[in-house]
């Protein structure tokens, strides 16, 4: 039976650029002379280093220790010596270095003894801390941990696998549904049963028809009823969570709602082979399919160590002599690298080898001239031209009212804009600027609720002791009284106490009620 399609809305059709790496079968890239290895390799919290300098480590060795739940562990890619650890730069367009394992290979390649777990009669909980463990993440780009994606904590239909793959340029998850159809379904097939989903849907653009023919011959030879190999058209960006969920289902997901909240989850079709791995083999996620393109001699995709420099990768393809950069993922959403040297990360798709032949200079960017192009092709159905305004005038709130956070920054607006218009850059300024305003508030506002605290505590503690000593002056008046039968100066001494007496223990039932209101006061503001 056929599977309904549905649309989405906007989206473009750029030269798809993938002919040139597709042909030839995975190779396997060579040890580099060094690795460095960043600890912070998914979208959580970074991992923690359980290695110094001088240790002797095995492949697939933790080197970093995963810190909370929503992160994951980080693992030497092969057999040598730590070298250091220290912060080293990155893939990322902040420029910034990170906390890194430097490994000194062997040359061995020498693997830890592997064990593949019995994950058969695990409970689901022990299952998803050994993915977290193996270091399992989202390899379509995002890094998202795969255990945190798994935990099912509401009732699920559909398991969505995400082989669209429509940036142009990339063609590693091609390849690997060509070569290694059967272990991407094996691995669907454990996400299927963690998740306790009804049906697996495993979406792939029309412009891959040997990847289709491998994906659907290995759901065949499985005799998994529950699967349907999808084809769907070939539209930038197709492969996004929302826009392909939105052609395979008919459900859009809201603004402020997750693809959970509707009964959907998607994987890419990488991360479904490294849970096979992880599951049936015991190996931890050491290495990654990259295709290798651009201003390149020979073109093509290859299983490579994670930490591998880049500039050594590359050098496999034999770049150009005017190649200037890298772009890491595609040039629809892909970055410019700080530098050429930095290494080979868990979410490293693609390195593209920039030259100005290839990536011209883009022409002086030109007012608005309010054609609407660029809400045409909004796959998101945003105003991208009232976002720019917004976010150009610096009124962040006005770029919030129009959804500016629903923006994939798939770059569909720019990319058709006749006024050369960085829209893509100017929402992603506005976002920082937001995510930037919001800590300082809750920073102020901590700050604020802790000196409101310690304003308390001084006023409570101050008419604790005020109290303490109104007691005590009851105390010494009634022992006074009690030892004296005819007290000197007669009553009035006496009287004279009591009264000491009751007017402390009014002034302290006095503050209390004092402070018991400007803390009423304090909660209702």
């Amino acid at each position: 039976m056929l599977q309904k399609l549905f649309k989405f809305k906007g989206g473009i059709k750029p030269a798809h650029h993938k002919a040139e790496s597709q042909g030839a079968p995975i190779a396997i890239a060579p040890l580099p002379g060094r690795l460095v290895i960043p600890l912070s390799q998914s979208a959580g919290e970074a991992a923690q280093p359980v290695v110094a300098v001088g240790d002797r480590v095995l492949k697939g060795q933790f080197i970093g220790r995963a810190e909370g739940w929503l992160s994951s562990a980080v693992h030497a890619s092969t057999s040598g010596t730590v070298v250091a650890v220290e912060p080293r730069l990155m893939p990322h367009p902040s420029g910034l270095a990170t906390l890194s394992v430097v490994i000194e290979p062997d040359g061995e390649d020498r693997w830890l003894p592997l064990q593949a777990p019995d994950y058969k009669n695990m409970s689901p909980k022990a299952v998803l801390q050994y993915l977290q463990d193996a270091g399992v993440v989202g390899m379509g780009g995002a890094g998202f941990p795969s255990h945190a994606k798994m935990q099912n904590s509401t009732v699920l239909e559909d398991l969505v696998i995400n082989g669209a793959e429509c940036e142009p340029y990339i063609t590693c998850d091609d390849r690997l549904m060509r070569e290694r159809a059967g272990e991407i379904v094996a691995g669907s097939r454990v996400i299927r049963d963690l998740l306790q989903v009804k049906r697996v849907l495993i979406g792939i653009e029309d412009n891959k028809p040997e990847a289709i023919a491998a994906m659907r011959e290995a759901v065949e030879a499985m005799g998994e009823t529950t699967f349907s190999v999808v084809v769907v058209p070939t539209l930038y960006p197709a492969g996004g969570i929302k826009q392909l969920i939105r052609v395979l289902t008919g459900k859009e997901i809201p603004v402020d709602k997750r693809s959970t909240d509707l009964g959907i989850q998607c994987f890419n079709v990488a991360t479904a082979l490294s849970v096979w791995r992880a599951l049936n083999l015991g190996e931890p996620v050491v290495n990654r399919i990259v295709t290798l393109t651009g201003n390149v001699e020979q073109a093509g995709n290859w299983e490579v160590l994670i930490g591998t420099p880049m500039n050594e990768l590359l050098a496999l393809a034999r770049p150009k002599a005017d190649t200037d950069g890298i772009i890491m993922g595609g040039p629809m959403m892909g970055i410019s690298v700080p530098a050429f040297d930095v290494p080979v990360i868990k979410a490293s798709n693609c390195l593209i080898a920039r030259s100005p032949a290839l990536f011209p200079p883009p022409p002086p960017e030109m007012p608005c001239i309010r054609c609407g192009a660029c809400a045409r092709v909004c796959p998101q159905e945003l105003q991208p031209f009232e976002l720019y305004w917004w976010s150009r005038a610096r009124q962040f709130d006005k770029a919030q009212a129009y959804n500016l956070a629903s923006c994939i920054e798939c770059g569909c607006c720019a990319y058709v804009c006749p006024a050369n218009i960085p829209l893509v850059q100017y929402f992603r300024f506005s976002k920082g600027e937001i995510r930037a305003a919001a800590k300082e508030q809750k920073m102020a506002d901590s700050a604020k609720a802790r000196f409101e605290f310690k304003q308390f505590r001084a006023e409570r503690e101050k008419a604790e002791k005020a109290e303490k000593l109104a007691r005590a002056a009851a105390a010494q008046a009634a022992k006074l009284a009690a030892e004296r039968d005819t007290p000197p100066g007669g009553e009035s001494d006496t009287a004279v106490y009591a009264a000491d007496a009751k007017q402390a223990v009014i002034a302290a039932a006095v503050e209390r009620a004092r402070l018991q209101r400007a803390e009423t006061d304090s909660r209702d503001a």
